[in-house]
């Protein structure tokens, strides 16, 4: 059998739209994926909600930056054949205005802490799917807009900067916008048919890459 790592932030944890519930387990993307592979791999649900590639986040308590949770996920989950990594999103939410090419830079990072993980004997590096997240949307929703109104425009470029870095960095890459769009009841969660959507378009792929 086997194993992937399905790393991102709430759209990874099932964050349902307008609200601050959870997709029921067969809605969320990661699970349709490992229904879609009937038993072939073990799909692991690793989301957090506001993770970035690499911020910290000043204000709440618990740390966010995919940099520092990736090597605790690495070394918990081993053996892993395939990480799939989504995020970018809350990178643009920022004070400082991030871009999707800042984004870029951090899952170059990302993938850099994945390449060079020590892991244990008989463990081989993993191959690395990059996911370029559905864009951002307009939104009636008065705190998701103040977080990422300035940034819709900036959200469509996603796909175009992390397209590119999986060309120089020999990782797969598959787009989330080309099948899944944001609900307009907050502007960057899904609903259930949009998450299982990239779940369903992803099996496809990931059978390519594993030759399942």
């Amino acid at each position: 059998m086997k194993h992937i790592l399905t790393f991102g932030d709430s759209l990874t944890w099932g964050f349902r739209a307008g609200s601050w519930t959870r997709h029921e387990f067969e809605d969320r993307w990661p699970n349709v994926l490992a229904s879609g592979l009937a038993g072939k791999a073990r799909v692991i649900e690793e989301g957090q909600n506001g993770r970035t590639t690499v911020h910290e986040d000043p204000y709440v308590s618990e740390c966010r930056s995919g940099a520092v949770a990736l090597p605790i996920v690495l070394s918990t989950h081993q053996p892993l054949d395939l990480a799939i990594i989504m995020l970018g999103s809350n990178d643009l939410k920022w004070e400082g205005r991030q871009r999707a090419l800042d984004a870029k830079l951090g899952m170059a990072r990302l993938i850099e802490i994945a390449r060079s993980y020590v892991y244990k004997p008989g463990c081989s590096v993993p191959r690395l799917l990059l996911m370029a997240p559905p864009h951002l949307t307009r939104t009636d929703d008065e705190d998701f807009a103040g977080y990422f109104d300035h940034a819709i425009a900036e959200s469509k470029n996603f796909a175009y900067q992390y397209q590119r870095l999986a060309k120089e960095t020999d990782c797969d890459f598959f787009d989330a916008g080309s099948v899944a769009k944001a609900d307009p009841l907050d502007g960057i969660h899904l609903d259930a048919n949009n998450t299982r959507a990239i779940g369903t378009a992803l099996i496809p792929v990931v059978k390519r890459i594993l030759n399942l």
